[in-house]
């Protein structure tokens, strides 16, 4: 572990807030993003999926690894905020069949989306067959409960497992465990809510092969948590405190070839939909020659949900 980032979650939360860059600012009238795009859906179908990216309060965790505090505000939206973006997304996107209310946090912190809220953003997203939101595992409880029967379609809770690595997942200061995870799981399952998870391809602190490993064990952990969907997202610098990290030596950024692994893995075990996280792709790849090539067989891989050759690059072979 390195000598420079501490050990007690206080002083985590110090190190990783003192090496930030600026917040960018934000309209809190409006998304900071919306846009609609084709996802597999559970039946295998692809569908039109809005998501909308909410501006509101940061997430109370400090996560080692996020940089979604980037696009929040620093204080709480004004009264009628959310439900006046989500309209205003809506209004301005095409058609689509489910939709995704992401946060940069989780939709139940009542600091960051109010309760009193959750009547109009529901009445607003019931057209949609599945409605999607975030959250961290501490937050699953009884307001779930209550968005679920305020909709006509399928609501789905995505939580961050990020790794089931027993030293690195404390280190990562997110407050949780494995446990909390399979817990939160639990209830959801009870609800009949379907469950989606995050899991990490790149950690800080190990060597990307074991990172890969650890990436793969975590995807069979949230199958067994009941989930139906697994999100892979390759771990990015540029927030700050893993830059720091990575100039001590103690993270790099995964290649593409990590990516492409874990979600072949995932996908033959045969036990639900996985995705690969598409954005920023280019920072992954270290051989600009078969990028294009390997973006689109990613792609690919994400609608039809089934495992693709991998491209045959005469300058990196595949492995960059």
């Amino acid at each position: 572990m390195s000598a420079a980032y501490p050990s007690g979650d206080r002083e985590r939360d110090r190190w990783i807030l003192e090496r930030r860059p600026e917040r960018n600012r934000l309209d809190p009238s409006r998304p900071y993003a919306a846009l609609v795009e084709e996802e597999a859906a559970a039946d295998g179908e692809v569908v039109p999926v809005a998501t909308i990216f909410l501006t509101n309060r940061e997430c109370p965790w400090r996560c080692l690894m996020c940089d979604l505090w980037k696009n929040t505000l620093a204080e709480p939206a004004p009264p009628g905020a959310i439900a006046a973006q989500i309209r205003r997304a809506l209004a301005s996107l095409p058609p689509a069949r489910q939709v995704k209310l992401y946060n940069a946090g989780s939709f139940f912190d009542a600091q960051a989306i109010r309760p009193e809220e959750h009547e109009e953003i529901a009445a607003l997203v019931r057209p949609f067959e599945r409605v999607i939101v975030e959250s961290h595992p501490a937050l699953v409880g009884e307001r779930c409960l209550t968005l679920r029967d305020r909709l006509d379609g399928r609501l789905e809770v995505a939580l961050g497992l990020e790794t089931i690595h027993p030293e690195i997942l404390p280190r990562l200061n997110k407050r949780m465990s494995p446990g909390d995870f399979q817990r939160a799981a639990a209830f959801l399952q009870h609800a009949g809510i379907a469950l989606r998870a995050f899991v990490l391809v790149g950690l800080p602190f190990l060597e990307e092969e074991q990172a890969l490993d650890w990436a793969c064990r975590s995807i069979h952990f949230a199958f067994d948590c009941g989930a139906t969907a697994v999100a892979l997202i390759p771990t990015r610098a540029g927030n700050g405190a893993l830059d720091a990290l990575a100039q001590g030596g103690e993270f790099m950024q995964p290649r593409l070839a990590s990516l492409e692994s874990a979600l072949d893995f995932g996908l033959a075990l045969g036990r639900g939909r996985v995705f690969a996280d598409l954005w920023d792709l280019e920072r992954f790849s270290r051989c600009a020659a078969c990028l294009p090539a390997r973006s689109a067989r990613l792609r690919d891989t994400n609608l039809r949900q089934t495992v693709r050759p991998r491209v045959a690059c005469p300058t990196c072979g595949g492995r960059a």
